[in-house]
């Protein structure tokens, strides 16, 4: 069973680095538009905010969470948009200590949880290292679009690792959510980190292959970027096909971003 520590820990610093930015933006600064059509910072921050309770609940509350997921289920197009929204409306110093509270409540209950727990959640159930990675994965991608607002390039870390993995082990989740059959040649995936270190997943004779930088296939799963402005390489085309429609987060198929100097 793995160890959660060591997601959990690359969580605390990925939000620390957010809070960052975020605590040092004024009030109006927070107004600004983001890349995700209709979500200002506050919006982005509120989302991650309303998503860390869901796991909390998820976490210590399964009758609260089932509660949650009704109501999911009851209005599945704009669930997660009224969420951010309520928050959103919240003064700014609100917002922000709710956001720090629930993931300090988070962080605390995940690392208590018996060894091998397993919590619910909107797709499968989830271990603590999965869940984690999760709230790893959107705390990246939704701060990447806070950064793009506020003009504020952040480098990469290593801590993106646990985001490549997630997007290889949901090669067969994109395919599904999209009605499509899933591959059955394994596929070889080979990625350079921001350290300068290699890291590959799959069998090293496999006939499908995806290489290029981790950051970009990072920006891919997370669909903050097109492929078209990515240095990612596939070989064969089912690696060809996957990169088309790569999606490491649970939901509906999302419509990603358009590429760089579309129209509009």
């Amino acid at each position: 069973m793995a160890d959660p520590t060591p997601v959990l820990d690359d969580l605390r610093a990925e939000s620390d680095e957010l809070d960052r930015l975020v605590a040092a933006s004024t009030p109006q600064r927070w107004t600004l538009p983001t890349p995700a059509p209709g979500w200002t910072v506050a919006h982005q921050i509120a989302h991650l905010a309303w998503t860390d309770h869901s796991a909390l609940t998820a976490v210590t509350d399964e009758d609260g969470f089932r509660a949650l997921v009704e109501q999911a289920l009851a209005a599945p197009d704009t669930f997660v948009d009224q969420g951010a929204e309520e928050l959103a409306r919240l003064p700014v110093p609100a917002l922000l200590a709710r956001w720090r509270e629930g993931r300090a409540a988070l962080d605390e209950a995940v690392r208590k949880a018996p060894e091998g727990a397993r919590f619910p959640w909107y797709g499968p159930p989830m271990s603590a290292a999965s869940l984690a990675t999760a709230r790893l994965m959107e705390t990246w991608a939704h701060g990447l679009d806070v950064a793009e607002a506020l003009g504020v390039t952040r480098a990469p870390t290593d801590r993106i690792r646990h985001i490549a993995r997630l997007g290889v082990r949901t090669r067969d989740f994109a395919f599904g959510v999209r009605g499509l059959p899933a591959p059955t040649d394994p596929v070889r995936v080979e990625l350079l980190s921001p350290s300068g270190e290699v890291w590959a997943y799959g069998p090293q004779d496999a006939p499908q292959r995806v290489t290029g930088p981790a950051l970009d296939f990072c920006l891919l799963v997370t669909q903050r970027a097109h492929r078209a402005d990515l240095a990612l390489r596939a070989e064969g085309p089912d690696a060809d096909r996957w990169l088309d429609i790569a999606q490491a987060f649970a939901g509906p198929p999302g419509s990603g971003r358009p590429p760089k100097g579309a129209a509009g």
